[in-house]
């Protein structure tokens, strides 16, 4: 642990201290709220652009997604379908990823989905909640 010094005589500094050079670091919020949950941080949570790009990519794939549904959304909508078909799925998939953000903020851990369920549903639910959401 870190001391400074304070009005009261020291006081703890929240924080790590870099082995190699000896600087203190603080704590950013989502290391914090680790902390009041009982959690170390171990994962890295900064990705380079390459890095979020082949993410991004690997998951979501929408270079290689749009193309195989041009076919279906041109025979049965047109563009004009197509157009507002996307821009109205993309605002509702908004709203989810805005939810989402919401609760990965209040929850940082590694357990993502699963953890969130388990902690929102209560002690009784967490295990059907944890496994509805993974199937």
């Amino acid at each position: 642990m870190v001391w400074k010094q304070g009005d009261g005589g020291l006081l703890p500094l929240q924080g790590d201290i870099d082995t190699i050079n000896g600087v203190h670091t603080p704590l950013d919020s989502g290391q914090t709220r680790l902390q009041e949950l009982g959690y170390k941080q171990e994962l890295k949570r900064n990705l380079s652009v390459l890095s979020n790009f082949a993410f991004s990519f690997a998951i979501i794939s929408v270079l290689t997604g749009i193309t195989t549904l041009y076919n279906t959304g041109l025979k049965f909508g047109g563009p004009t379908g197509m157009v507002y078909g996307w821009v109205f799925a993309g605002s509702l998939t908004m709203f989810v990823g805005s939810s989402m953000a919401e609760i990965c903020s209040a929850y940082p851990t590694s357990g993502g989905l699963y953890y969130w369920s388990a902690k929102l549903s209560g002690p009784s639910w967490a295990p059907f909640a944890s496994w509805l959401t993974g199937w």
